[in-house]
Formats: structure tokens, C-alpha cells, sequence
């Protein structure tokens, strides 16, 4: 018996893609022959354009518990972080460096220090330079969400209080 997965990443719902609503995903992985060899490649930047809340802590969650309830915890294999140059509900696919996009921090920060999140892989996917100085960047960003709050960092006491970019997006109806 083969035990290859196949993982469907989320889209950000751009012209005529599917995968942008966890419904839609949840529908595929229900119609399929062998639904247990699908699994699920959540991107922020793809989701946040899509809609769904990555501004925040408290809005990532409520995302991340709404995958859980449509799509099901035990289906997500990969985590794509990026922040995005679209707003939120824009449903364009436009990659940002970590908390330099219309997403900012919070979202990020839920992420890195939740306990369930451990051992899923997470694939920075922004933008490349030639020497992926970018990507140290955005590594040194990311460690220094782990373990602090955001109400204990004042640098980033904005996105707390919704004064970040992250609060300029559009809302879905």
C-alpha cells in the first residue's frame, strides 16, 4: 500500500482558484477516493488575502480554530509564513517579508509559540535576493516572537492596539 500524502495548500483565491475557503478544501478532501492521503499546506499570506484573520493573536486563532472545525487539526502538514502586500480579503497573491505587509506581527507570534505548532514544518516563502539575506531577516524576526507577548514588546505595541497596516484591510461579507 502506498503511503504517499499529497497536501493542498491554501490559496489566496485569485481569478478562478479554489482552496481560498477551508469549505473548499474540506469539500475536495471529502470527495476524493482516499481521503486520508490528503493533507492540508496552510499559507498566512494566501489565507489572509482569502479573508481569514492573521492580523492579531486573537484573530489567528479564530482562524486557526475554523480550519480546525471545517478541515480537521490532524490534516495540517506544512505552514507556509509570509506576511502579504495585499490587504486582507483582497484575494491577491502578493508574498511579504514577515511583518513588513499588510498582516503584521500577531498573527506571526500566535504561531511561533503555539504548542501544537511545534513540530509542524514552517517554510518562510517571501521574496529572495540573490544571497537570502532576506531570509536571515526574516528568521531573526520570527525567533524573536518566540516567547514574548506582544503586550511585553513595546516596539510592536501598534499591531496590539490596531494601529498597524493590519488594520487598513478589506473585510470579506
Amino acid at each position: 500500500k502506498v503511503k504517499t500524502k499529497i497536501a493542498l495548500e491554501t490559496t489566496a483565491g485569485q481569478g478562478s482558484c479554489l482552496g481560498y475557503r477551508f469549505e473548499q478544501i474540506a469539500h475536495i478532501i471529502k470527495n476524493v477516493r482516499e481521503p486520508e492521503r490528503l493533507c492540508v499546506c496552510l499559507d498566512t499570506a494566501h489565507i489572509f488575502a482569502a479573508g481569514y484573520d492573521m492580523g492579531s493573536a486573537a484573530g489567528a486563532k479564530k482562524s486557526f480554530r475554523e480550519f480546525d472545525r471545517v478541515i480537521g487539526r490532524d490534516r495540517l502538514a506544512a505552514i507556509h509564513l509570509n506576511d502579504s502586500k495585499s490587504c486582507g480579503g483582497s484575494r491577491v497573491d502578493r508574498h511579504a517579508h514577515i511583518g513588513k505587509g499588510e498582516i503584521g506581527l500577531g498573527g506571526f507570534r500566535f504561531i511561533m509559540n503555539e504548542a501544537r505548532f511545534r513540530d509542524i514544518p514552517k517554510v518562510l516563502e517571501t521574496p529572495k535576493g540573490k544571497e537570502l539575506k532576506e531570509d536571515v531577516a526574516n528568521l531573526r524576526t520570527l525567533r524573536k516572537l518566540i516567547g514574548i507577548s506582544i503586550a511585553m514588546c513595546p516596539q510592536h505595541a501598534k499591531f496590539r492596539y490596531g494601529e498597524g497596516k493590519n488594520r487598513t484591510r478589506h473585510r470579506r461579507k
